[in-house]
């Protein structure tokens, strides 16, 4: 029997926003692994077995899917919004990297839709125009690169998404953010806290840079931060793709 790995997302929160394709493969694995929230998001059955992880463990999660494959197991890898944004995906190119004995194994990579992209659906189109994601959290990078990034970003005037912008073991990081975007873009920039968007938890809040303190945001907040001519129309915020 010939085994697989399918990365995939599973969206945002809500079940409709997960892809045909994920729901299809679902019905075809084995095996799903994946952190312990995701992989509570899919229902068991007959000849699934499911395989929950802690959150720290990526690598060795995608050595195990690794195994698992090349013992002829259909294994689905999960990861929320898109498994190439921030999640799943590159740890198991990775693990494949260091382990040349599973070259062969068949990898397919299912994209889904992306917390930031919700986010920016509810709000309605702070994206509109060139913008980049970063990630806040320091885990997997030192924190200066995070700062260096974000600066960097700001002087380029791209609209910008913020994944993982303040949680309990870094509680101040997101207010030095909230420093710089000042420094760098001044109090006028808007900026749209989306928390849990398509869950009932969904909570949408625009505000402008001078109004916005840290504890607006937790982990399950998506941020979103306009460039200089990101505006408001009606109850909506768009970023116009035109150059003024």
């Amino acid at each position: 029997m010939s085994g697989w790995i399918a990365i995939a997302g599973l969206g945002p929160g809500r079940e409709d926003l997960v892809t045909p394709e994920v729901t299809a493969m679902l019905a075809e694995a084995t095996d799903v692994i994946g952190y312990i929230p995701y992989v509570a998001r899919v229902a068991p059955r007959d000849g699934l077995t499911l395989h929950p992880t802690d959150n720290r463990v990526e690598l060795d999660r995608a050595l195990h899917a690794l195994q698992l494959a090349a013992q002829g197991a259909r294994v689905v890898v999960v990861s929320s919004g898109d498994p190439g944004v921030f999640a799943m995906a590159s740890a198991v190119f990775e693990a494949l990297e260091k382990h040349a004995e599973f070259g062969d194994t068949d990898i397919r990579v299912l994209p889904g839709i992306t917390a930031m992209l919700a986010a920016a659906a509810r709000a309605g189109a702070p994206l509109g125009h060139d913008f980049c994601a970063i990630n806040l959290s320091d885990n997997l990078k030192p924190w200066s690169m995070v700062e260096h990034r974000l600066r960097l970003a700001a002087q380029a005037d791209f609209a910008m998404a913020f994944y993982n912008p303040r949680s309990k073991s870094r509680p101040h990081q997101f207010a030095k953010t909230l420093e710089i975007l000042l420094e760098e873009c001044g109090p006028d920039r808007l900026i749209t806290f989306a928390r849990a968007v398509s869950t009932p938890e969904e909570a949408l809040n625009t505000v402008t840079l001078g109004e916005a303190t840290y504890e607006m945001a937790d982990m399950r907040t998506v941020v979103l931060v306009g460039n200089s001519a990101t505006r408001r129309v009606g109850r909506y915020v768009y970023t116009p793709r035109s150059a003024e």
